[in-house]
């Protein structure tokens, strides 16, 4: 792949053969209109929409010294890979997050690292409730200095459930629409049991009639903003519900809306394994199913480039344009910065991907190049560290 100049971050432009590709797939281009449009009118129906995700939380149960939003994957954030679900969602115009004063900058860092839009940060309260209702005022601009608009519709999200997909929350929003309230739920696990005073069984719920709450849940932005002005102390401090304070404070009955199994909270240190798991399982799906696409060579060695920069630490080099002796001496510097980062956990290897003038050797050494990257990322090979592979 093509690099950009020293210092950038964005994807490379393509070089003059590959921007001849380009320009030649007339079908890659009315695609890319057509989902443009589909975009556009996506947007035109769904009412004008906000996220709060609070983020204040010290993290107890895990057990870590630094809250578990902040806890990496990857070497990157978890409330990141939130972020990034919910950027991804084209018609949520406002993304507020509340974090404790301590945490402020950095949040600011990880924000302007990982290149997040559409942020602003709130400071959080003590309790969730509190820090939920901090992010409501900033949305109804009780703040003086607040940017944002009101939304029609608020989707309420924790900040570290990161697996949240785009159709689930249109769901959400869509019944919170209709109904004023609406929650993502899923079926019990294990059954309810309630001990008596005395730590003996008193009484057991019938696990099929009823269901776990989960996140996320969206709101008509005027009911839950009403409900949380209304809130008692009692309810601030003590409460995790939101649903139940539409209902207690402005008689709203929400919607139920069925989610999927990756709506589970990142709760306990062994959380952590599994959603790292789960993450490098979906970014080696995704560059399967780049390379499984009709596109021209350009295409995808450019969506390849740009997708692995906004889902990992990767930097790319023009090999034509380095002379060998200091190939070599990059190679060796490589090899010990390997060896030094592989003791926080984080495996360095090396890639040639080999452009030949053939287009479809080209187009073969791109695939050999995905296939490569896709079992880096499932299998973590530490044997592999340091190593120069060859696509």
């Amino acid at each position: 792949m093509e690099p950009g100049p020293p210092g950038c971050s964005g994807p490379a432009e393509p070089g003059p053969r590959l921007r001849r590709l380009c320009g030649a797939d007339q079908e890659a281009s009315a695609a890319l209109l057509s989902r443009a449009g589909a975009e556009a009118e996506l947007q035109r129906c769904v009412p004008a929409v906000a996220a709060v995700l609070p983020a204040g939380g010290s993290g107890e149960r895990m057990g870590v010294p630094t809250p578990k939003q902040f806890c990496p994957i990857l070497d990157r954030p978890l409330i990141s890979y939130t972020l990034q679900a919910l950027e991804r969602v084209c018609w949520i115009k406002d993304i507020v997050v509340a974090v404790t004063r301590e945490n402020m900058e950095a949040m600011k860092a990880i924000i302007q690292r990982y290149q997040h839009q559409r942020i602003s940060l709130v400071e959080a309260g003590v309790t969730r409730h509190r820090s939920i209702f901090s992010g409501l005022k900033a949305l109804a601009q009780d703040q003086p200095d607040s940017q944002l608009s009101k939304p029609e519709v608020v989707i309420i999200h924790d900040a570290v459930r990161p697996f949240v997909e785009e159709d689930v929350l249109l769901k959400v929003v869509t019944a919170a629409k209709e109904h004023g309230a609406a929650g993502a739920i899923r079926p019990l696990v294990s059954t309810v049991i309630c001990p008596s005073a005395d730590g003996c069984l008193d009484q057991s719920l019938d696990r099929a009639r009823h269901r776990a709450s989960e996140m996320p849940q969206a709101f008509l932005f005027d009911v839950i903003y009403e409900a949380y002005q209304q809130c008692s102390d009692y309810d601030l401090e003590f409460g995790t519900e939101c649903l139940h304070l539409a209902l207690k404070y402005c008689h709203i009955k929400a919607k139920l809306v069925e989610g999927s199994p990756d709506l589970w909270k990142v709760t306990y240190k062994r959380d952590l394994y599994a959603a790292e798991s789960i993450i490098k399982e979906r970014i080696s799906q995704q560059i399967c199913m780049v390379m499984d696409t009709k596109e021209d060579e350009e295409h995808i060695g450019h969506r390849l480039e740009e997708m692995l920069k906004n889902e990992l630490s990767v930097h790319f080099l023009d090999c034509k344009s380095v002379p060998f002796g200091q190939k070599m001496e990059n190679l060796t510097q490589i090899r010990e910065f390997a060896k030094e980062v592989k003791k926080r956990n984080i495996l360095l290897c090396g890639l040639l991907i080999y452009y030949p003038q053939d287009e479809q050797k080209l187009q073969d050494s791109l695939r050999q190049g995905a296939t490569i990257i896709a079992t880096l990322i499932k299998e973590r090979n530490s044997g592999l560290v340091g190593q120069l592979l060859v696509a």
